[in-house]
């Protein structure tokens, strides 16, 4: 009798998991989302997700609200994320500073590769070489003897340690063997403003951050570095072109949820996503930056995963070269 009693109860218990699974997901979502971005609005990655939520919000039929909590490196609003109850009503999107955060902190309030679920890729943004308009070199080897040759006084502004700048910045000073004097500000806004009043040298940021000024000339660019060169910035040479063999890297973006958010809810969100990225809107917008969305295969919870997990691995002995940590 115990048993009988015991089995209905775990059936009892069983459907009414399942019918609550199934609730989320026929109804959700049935209010507003809010997507954490973890830098300051009006940045390259503020740009991205503002355009890619206003697109999923469409699909959902629910309006996805950007909230900017910048700080740390994008640390404090993905921690925030990874501390919010997995309902599927909170999301992040960041960039590639979640997965060299995990080397560059040596204390996070989370852990990086089991704090989130995934949702999906949404795009990776080519960065460029650029310097102040003034800058004597003529092409990237001229830039780069240059810096050899200053050293000590060369300055490579960056937004602050994580961000997209700062990664680049810590690549090309390994790409060409030579430490130069790093200016971190808290940022991209007022990184640019003083390379635009020469103040500092160089940097190497997102072309979503940079494209404009570099077809107004108010900036000097040097180098992209995608595989190849961009339709937006036909004249710039690519970083391998100019001379850095190997010099590839893209700040790519995912869109997370928090630890034990439903299946269901966050495949719905992939599904959005993926939608958002074919919008002709999106992709025009993307492509006026520099950029393209990421593909259907690649705006999954498998696809950002995986990328997640190889960047760290990737990331880790550059890092740890550089010897640029941050508590």
């Amino acid at each position: 009798m115990k048993i009988t009693k015991a089995i209905a109860c775990a059936t009892a218990f069983a459907t009414l998991a399942l019918s609550s699974t199934v609730s989320l997901a026929a109804g959700y979502p049935e209010r507003s989302i809010t997507m954490i971005v973890p830098f300051s609005a009006g940045g390259p990655t503020d740009t991205v997700s503002r355009l890619v939520a206003e697109a999923m919000s469409k699909d959902l039929g629910q309006q996805i609200i950007i909230e900017n909590v910048g700080g740390a490196g994008g640390t404090l609003g993905a921690g925030r994320v990874a501390s919010a109850e997995g309902d599927g009503y909170t999301l992040l999107l960041h960039h590639i500073g979640m997965a060299t955060s995990a080397t560059l902190y040596r204390k996070l309030a989370y852990d990086t590769l089991n704090a989130f679920e995934y949702v999906g890729l949404v795009t990776e943004v080519p960065m460029t070489i650029v310097a102040r308009k003034d800058m004597d070199a003529k092409d990237l080897k001229g830039l780069i003897d240059y810096a050899k040759a200053h050293k000590d006084t060369v300055t490579v502004a960056n937004a602050g340690i994580g961000a997209a700048s700062h990664l680049c910045g810590m690549l090309f000073m390994s790409a060409i063997q030579t430490p130069l004097v790093t200016v971190p500000y808290k940022g991209t806004g007022p990184a640019m403003t003083d390379l635009l009043g020469g103040q500092v040298d160089i940097m190497c940021d997102q072309t979503t951050n940079t494209t404009k000024q570099i077809q107004g000339g108010t900036i000097k660019a040097y180098a992209v570095t995608s595989p190849k060169r961009l339709d937006v910035l036909k004249d710039v040479p690519t970083a391998v072109e100019g001379g850095l063999a190997g010099f590839e890297v893209g700040i790519w973006h995912g869109i997370y949820a928090p630890k034990g958010t439903p299946k269901e809810a966050t495949e719905r969100l992939s599904k959005a996503l993926q939608v958002a990225l074919k919008d002709p809107n999106v992709a025009a917008r993307f492509a006026e930056l520099g950029t393209a969305p990421s593909s259907a295969s690649d705006a999954t919870p498998v696809a950002l995963k995986a990328k997640l997990e190889s960047e760290i691995t990737r990331w880790k002995p550059v890092i740890e070269g550089a010897g640029q940590y941050a508590d």
